[in-house]
């Protein structure tokens, strides 16, 4: 039971970030919750009630965490935030000493496809760069990112929705952020029929 519960958290954690503290991977893994519950002939594993999961660096808190295994072992894992809240990350960057941060209202990983995606009222920040959406949608082999808006809103008054990026400038030597100020511009489109898997 022990190994499964170790899983379904690697599946939410280990892979969420780019760049991530490599060191995590070595570390114990503590897992918090009100309740778990574990369905084995069905291969689903639930934590409930203030969870919280911590290996290393790397930190999960949410209110419910479902991870489903499919026949050939892959998992998908779902981080769902409480009444009102979100559910929220941080890991350490690798060699740096900077984290990534990310909210959502939920929060799913797919092992197989090693893709994250989160929903509503998300952000997700590295380092000094930040992009926030109504959908945020991250590849970590390709390490892309698709940021979407809201969809249209009942009140046909208010304006459509946006995304938000921030990217600081960066040293083409060293990959810090330059001392020189410099304009970098970064175009970002309202995108009304995302063709990012949902």
């Amino acid at each position: 039971m022990t190994l499964r519960l170790t899983s379904l958290a690697l599946c939410l954690l280990c892979s969420l970030p780019a760049h991530a503290e490599r060191a995590d991977r070595d570390k114990p893994m503590l897992l918090e919750a009100n309740k778990i519950s574990i369905d084995d002939a069905k291969k689903v594993q639930i934590l409930e009630g203030d969870v919280v999961v911590t290996k290393g660096t790397m930190t999960l808190k949410a209110e419910r965490i479902v991870v489903s295994e499919d026949d050939k072992g892959y998992q998908k894992g779902v981080a769902f935030a409480g009444k009102g809240g979100l559910a929220r990350f941080r890991q350490k960057l690798e060699g740096k000493p900077e984290y990534i941060d990310g909210e959502a209202e939920r929060i799913e990983y797919d092992t197989q496809r090693e893709i994250a995606e989160l929903f509503q009222r998300a952000w997700v920040r590295s380092g000094q760069d930040e992009v926030r959406g109504d959908y945020i949608w991250y590849d970590a082999v390709s390490e892309k990112y698709l940021v979407t808006a809201g969809g249209k809103t009942s009140d046909p008054k208010s304006p459509p929705g946006r995304v938000r990026a921030i990217i600081q400038p960066r040293n083409k030597d060293n990959g810090t952020p330059s001392s020189a100020p410099q304009r970098e511009t970064l175009e970002l489109k309202r995108d009304e029929h995302s063709s990012a898997p949902r």
